[in-house]
């Protein structure tokens, strides 16, 4: 039974704001070590890596969390899916550690909601499928807010790291909405398995380092 009051898109967002604990203010999705590398040094640069980065990893995640939220995969076997996307251990991790702390929220919210069937620390995807159907969203707009958080989350770790213009950083998104929203409508066809070995050797990389000031 749902709980009156929390049922909506907009409740979605909120949970996926970058202010909260899964957000940009903790992980940069492979931005702090690609800037440490030289491969992000503007906002030119910018740009191409979070096109990049919806094309793959967004398009894989977003692909889950439709496919979770309509039903077609149960968390166990979501979670199976998301091991096999997912090679690298380090974005693993971030995954795994975003998705707790989203569900840790769910749980505040949808207190009398069983969450058992997702485990300790499920992908971020797992949680966002089922919170999407616990918003009683379809699976598109589920798709189409985690694409944006894929988005927003590493634009503001970018922003944040180059001391870039945030109207600039801002007008880069922008630029990009038509290519998320694709990138939504996509996800939902069927389940995506691309992936990115920059990404994967960013996140391992990321691992390694003393002092990161992001967590992925």
């Amino acid at each position: 039974m749902r709980e009156s009051g929390a049922t909506s898109l907009a409740t979605l967002l909120a949970l996926a704001d970058s202010r909260l604990p899964i957000g940009g203010h903790v992980h940069s999705g492979g931005v702090e070590e690609a800037v440490a590398s030289g491969l992000v040094r503007d906002v030119a640069s910018v740009e191409l890596y979070l096109r990049r980065r919806i094309r793959t990893s967004g398009l894989v995640a977003a692909s889950l969390a439709a496919a979770v939220c309509a039903g077609e995969l149960d968390p166990v076997r979501a979670e199976t899916e998301a091991d096999a996307r997912t090679p690298a251990p380090g974005a693993r991790t971030a995954s795994r550690a975003q998705g707790r702390g989203l569900l840790r929220l769910a749980k505040q919210l949808w207190s009398r909601q069983d969450w058992s069937a997702l485990g300790a620390t499920p992908h971020l995807s797992t949680v966002f499928g089922v919170v999407g159907a616990t918003c009683a969203v379809t699976p598109r707009e589920t798709a189409g807010v985690v694409v944006y958080t894929t988005l927003t989350g590493a634009a503001t770790a970018a922003q944040r790291l180059l001391a870039l213009d945030p109207a600039a950083v801002a007008a880069c998104t922008i630029r990009l909405a038509d290519l998320c929203d694709r990138t939504a409508a996509e996800a939902v066809t069927g389940l995506a398995a691309v992936s990115d070995p920059l990404q994967d050797a960013l996140a391992q990389r990321h691992l390694q380092r003393s002092m990161p000031l992001f967590a992925s």
